[in-house]
């Protein structure tokens, strides 16, 4: 646990009580403060008391109002007050375990975090969680909570996982569902294992829990080309893909007619794989599951479409060039079309790049290193830019998985790089060279049910 605040934001209401950086938060009004959940949702209350510590046994408190769900201004030594849950399970399909050797530590650490699925929107498989952590997710209603499903038969899960606490899903998700928890789920198809008629079971077990589950998202196994020693697995053949379509979108229609929604999809995927044109925008409904990949291809094209429904003058604009995934390139091609006709300009070009560094099974963008970039565009025409998914880049850094920087690539390719959104408005602003004009958190009263995360759309 780290409850030791490492800043203070200057005129925020901690600041004006007096509350300073180095001192611990022990309590908010009598409640312990063992991590960032409770410490959202017991410094909710316009008026509080806190229990600082200052490290060495003396306690002092200090008595604050301010507005109802105001941030008290604190920040802390680790995001979490408390380390991140690494994954106890041996997953058949773990894409972290296909990972090559040598790349930066973080990226084999695998988390599995009831908090971080929260906050940060991150699927759990609740192996690990405790029957504490059980109690304290209820008694919070922390919700949405992100689940990675894959089956419900405890047997089938417990050979997916390779825990022996797998088999519970179903039961906890029972438990969460009681208490009014809102959860989305996730199963990772495996090629004659978990579909078929083990995924029908699933889909009708978690159409069950309606509406405490508010989706399910179906996608397709990553395979990696470093499966050496690992389960043997396959991907997906296009008649295999075209299959679970069927059977999903079969699922989905009955639960239209009994239920209201969808509630079951596969994600775009799955469609590139079979060769089947995706669905339309209605049949996604809100987009819940767009971080699974369900439905973004057509999001983006909609709001492409809608970013030029006012169209203005793109001749100005300097030709560029789009890298990315293999999957999305006839996609971008469309939108870089479209933009031309309904603009006039700029000139641009789409180089899809295929992933040598994973292996080309791997044809999403996010999965894109700066090596294969320079590898594949050194030489082709990228006009004055190269515009480039934000996805291939850490979060919140110019560095590419396999640690090459965005100033490599531009020094290697001779143009300057833009790292855009997965958005259609952001991604037209970039083509037109406009400035553009996305998620929060909103922490609700206890009153009003606890915690919740969403993520407003345009």
């Amino acid at each position: 646990m780290s409850n030791r605040i490492s800043a203070v934001e200057p005129g925020s209401p901690a600041a004006r009580a007096g509350v300073r950086p180095g001192e611990s938060l022990l309590r908010v009004n009598g409640h312990p403060i063992l991590d960032v959940l409770d410490y959202k949702y017991h410094a909710y209350d316009p008026r509080l008391t806190l229990t600082l510590g200052d490290g060495a046994g003396a306690e002092r408190q200090v008595t604050l109002r301010k507005g109802e769900g105001e941030d008290l201004g604190l920040e802390f030594d680790h995001y979490l007050m408390d380390k991140a849950r690494s994954c106890a399970n041996r997953c058949i399909f773990c894409f972290v375990d296909q990972m090559p050797p040598g790349m930066r530590e973080t990226l084999y650490f695998k988390d599995d975090d009831a908090r971080l699925s929260f906050l940060m929107g991150n699927y759990i498989t609740m192996t690990n969680l405790s029957r504490r952590e059980v109690e304290r997710i209820c008694e919070l209603r922390v919700s949405p909570i992100n689940i990675s499903v894959h089956a419900t038969e405890p047997e089938l899960r417990q050979r997916l996982l390779g825990h022996r606490s797998a088999g519970r899903c179903l039961e906890l998700m029972e438990r969460f569902a009681r208490a009014g928890i809102t959860m989305n789920c996730q199963i990772v198809a495996c090629p004659g294992i978990n579909d078929g008629a083990h995924l029908q079971r699933t889909m009708e077990d978690l159409a069950g829990l309606h509406p405490a589950v508010n989706s399910v998202s179906v996608v397709p196994v990553g395979i990696t080309k470093f499966r050496e020693g690992l389960y043997p697995l396959r991907p997906y053949t296009p008649e295999e893909a075209a299959a679970l379509l069927e059977q999903v979108e079969a699922f989905g229609a009955q639960c239209r007619q009994r239920l209201g929604t969808t509630l079951v999809w596969c994600s775009d995927e799955f469609y590139l794989k079979a060769g089947r044109p995706l669905p339309g925008h209605e049949y996604y409904e809100e987009y819940t599951q767009l971080e699974n990949g369900v439905g973004m291809l057509r999001l983006l094209r909609r709001e492409a479409e809608l970013a030029l429904s006012d169209p203005e003058d793109g001749t100005g604009a300097s030709p560029y060039a789009i890298a990315t995934g293999v999957s999305a390139a006839p996609f971008l091609e469309e939108i870089a079309a479209l933009v031309r006709r309904t603009c006039g300009g700029p000139e641009g070009k789409v180089y899809p790049v295929v992933n040598r560094f994973f292996g080309e099974t791997i044809t999403v963008a996010g999965l894109i290193t700066g090596g294969d970039l320079i590898a594949q565009l050194k030489g082709k025409d990228l006009g004055r830019r190269l515009l480039i998914p934000s996805n291939m880049l850490r979060a919140g850094e110019r560095v590419f998985l396999d640690d090459v920087t965005v100033e490599q690539v531009e020094q290697a390719l001779g143009v300057p790089v833009t790292a855009v959104e997965q958005d259609g408005y952001e991604l037209v602003d970039a083509i037109l060279e406009r400035e553009s004009g996305g998620g929060e958190v909103c922490w609700l009263s206890p009153e009003d049910g606890g915690y919740y995360r969403y993520n407003p759309g345009r």
